[in-house]
């Protein structure tokens, strides 16, 4: 009994991050958010980004409330400038950081292929998968050379599966993908990790602004829709020394969609 309690210990432990700072983009609302609460909850310091100003400081003044540390910066993350200089401010804050969360992302529209305006096409990638290359490419070497890191990119369903009406969003998520493998295979080495969390239908206001659609739940085989906080706990794990042996991943947080095959539905 008491080498399983010393166990337990061993595991949260790795669990905890005893002040490491930690970037997460998109960090106002929904994922980015309820994941920064709980990273800061879990020790570590945590470098908020976000687009608007009022939506960052209720998030920061959040997780301060709750006695963790936070920080952050107001940037708009597809204008490579504003987001290289956010991450100077995270590192004036903190010093080196430990961990990147790529969070933010950028819906784009619907429409088909030859309707899809190229200014959208260019603005989503630029969003979702240019400003993690950024990000990366900013932070990695430091991470390579101190031997120490993870980064975690949110990719989506739209990673593993083409959509219809949608090309912006699925190319540069399936983008997103290849970037976290390239990455993670050059960091392997260097005890650094690079994954990839992949979010079903999770309640968010992204998911807030789609057409309403009553079955969509249904399409999962839970029958229901996830929540932020669960995609968190996912997140929280993956950035952890609990996940040392996990890089170059895809782990999809949604109710089983990618890995069942409904044929009454």
């Amino acid at each position: 009994m008491g080498a399983r309690t010393n166990d337990w210990g061993w595991a949260i432990s790795k669990l905890l991050f005893q002040g490491d700072p930690i970037l997460v983009t998109g960090a106002s609302t929904g994922i980015g958010e309820a994941t920064a609460r709980l990273l800061a909850e879990r020790g570590a310091r945590v470098f908020l980004i976000a687009r608007r100003p009022d939506a960052l400081d209720t998030a920061i003044a959040r997780i301060r409330a709750a006695g963790g540390i936070a920080e952050g910066a107001a940037a708009d993350i597809s204008d490579r400038d504003a987001l290289l200089a956010a991450i100077d401010a995270a590192e004036m804050a903190f010093g080196p950081l430990y961990g990147l969360f790529a969070n933010a992302g950028a819906g784009g529209q619907f429409a088909p292929l030859g309707d899809y305006a190229e200014t959208v096409f260019d603005k989503v990638l630029r969003t979702n998968l240019y400003s993690p290359f950024w990000a990366i490419g900013r932070l990695l070497p430091g991470m390579i050379e101190r031997k120490r890191g993870a980064i975690l990119l949110t990719g989506s369903l739209a990673s593993e599966r083409g959509m219809p009406n949608n090309v912006g969003y699925v190319a540069s998520k399936h983008g997103l993908l290849g970037l976290a493998r390239a990455a993670a295979l050059e960091a392997a080495a260097h005890d650094v990790r690079v994954n990839c969390i992949v979010p079903g239908l999770i309640q968010t206001p992204m998911m807030d602004a789609l057409p309403p659609n009553p079955m969509r739940a249904q399409r999962v085989p839970q029958r229901r829709m996830g929540s932020s906080e669960e995609v968190a706990e996912v997140a929280a794990f993956l950035l952890s020394d609990a996940a040392s042996h996990v890089t170059g991943q895809n782990w999809a947080v949604d109710g089983g969609i990618l890995g069942t095959l409904n044929l009454q539905s």
